[in-house]
């Protein structure tokens, strides 16, 4: 059995655009936590369910999540257009690099999540980027 930590394939997206804001105080303390783990680029697994992150979330409700089908297509946009695979293992930083490679750095990202409630700070995050 792999070793890795699950990652939902939208969460590298997510990633990118955080900023210490979330759920709750909780969640955002936990995401951040996350966030600095994987710098040390450790194997993950690129999932299409609850992840590392979501165990905080309080969407989550009894291992499942309340916005399961809107994530989940998430999840599948963003391992169809970096050529992924459900349940692949690869490292954080090469995870990273295709997502901005395919989605970020060709401004797909609202194609994938334009109705995330997030939306407005990944937009300005992205629009700072420009500058």
């Amino acid at each position: 059995m792999s070793k890795n930590k699950r990652l939902r394939a939208h969460h590298g997206m997510c990633l990118s655009f955080f900023e210490g804001k979330g759920y709750s105080d909780t969640f955002t303390r936990h995401m951040g936590q996350v966030q600095k783990m994987l710098e040390a680029n450790p194997g993950i697994t690129v999932a299409a369910q609850s992840d590392m992150i979501c165990e905080k979330c309080p969407n989550l409700k009894e291992g499942q999540c309340l916005s399961a089908g809107k994530v989940r297509s998430y999840d599948k946009e963003v391992l169809a257009r970096c050529n992924l695979q459900e349940n692949q293992e690869i490292s954080w930083k090469e995870f990273h690099r295709l997502v901005e490679e395919n989605i970020l750095s060709k401004g797909k990202r609202k194609e994938i999540c334009r109705d995330c409630q997030w939306e407005e700070i990944c937009s300005r995050r992205e629009n700072q980027g420009k500058k």
